[in-house]
């Protein structure tokens, strides 16, 4: 099993690693790595590795194969030699894009603070993130909504994460936000990500340390996706 470093440290930007095994599609599993894989809306990390002779394999994205979520499949772009199973190597992701990444993913959590509808979808990028919620109307003051989120986000929230049972989790479901997508459960352990005193939710992605990372944000366009559902986009200003 993958040792997933970035769920306790997500600013590490590498490790060195060993090669476990080559998947039929030319997937690469490690023993440890600091790439987050595609999952909660947050695309898989893009990087490369760099093997003890100097030269490196670019790493197109991250996956879990088959939806397991204790295992990640390191994909090499198209074309990449492959290193062989027991190398040792250097995995290094495109650090500049996680960070962004990071930082809409705070940002999108904080939205939903603003926002408080149930959750039905979402996705980060690295410019641009957005909700969709259970939300028969557009609220009026979507000005003041914006100068709230800004406000947390200068008051510079600190953002940390903690464990619970699967049966704490249980108990708690008020915590979950999101109406199709549940915690990754059945693991024993669910992570928390809690930023200050305004918002407590199962999350496994990444995320920065304070909420003054984040930086200014805008809204976006709030577009009617069926009856009761709207989508709210968010953007870096």
């Amino acid at each position: 099993m993958t040792e997933f470093l970035f769920r306790d440290d997500s600013y590490l930007q590498s490790t060195s690693a060993q090669v476990l095994e080559i998947t039929t599609d030319g997937g690469v599993i490690l023993d440890r790595t600091v790439f987050y894989a595609t999952s909660g809306g947050q695309p898989g990390d893009n990087g490369h590795f760099i093997r003890q002779d100097g030269s490196r394999i670019g790493v197109a994205t991250a996956i879990h194969p088959e939806g397991d979520k204790t295992q990640i499949v390191h994909m090499p772009i198209d074309g990449a030699a492959l290193p062989q199973p027991g190398e040792m190597l250097v995995a290094e992701i495109n650090w500049d894009r996680r960070h962004r990444l990071m930082r809409m993913h705070t940002a999108l959590h904080l939205l939903s603070v603003v926002f408080p509808f149930p959750v039905t979808g979402g996705s980060i990028g690295e410019d641009k993130g957005r909700l969709d919620f259970d939300m028969p109307e557009v609220p009026d003051d979507l000005t003041a909504l914006e100068a709230q989120l800004n406000a947390m986000i200068d008051a510079d929230h600190p953002v940390s994460t903690e464990w619970i049972t699967d049966e704490e989790m249980e108990a708690k479901a008020d915590l979950v936000k999101t109406m199709k997508v549940r915690p990754p459960m059945g693991q024993g352990k669910v992570r928390l990500v809690r930023i200050g005193d305004v918002d407590l939710q199962p999350c496994g992605g990444t995320h920065v340390m304070g909420t003054a990372e984040i930086g200014k944000v805008r809204l976006g366009k709030i577009e009617k996706k069926g009856k009761q559902n709207r989508r709210v986009s968010l953007l870096f200003a």
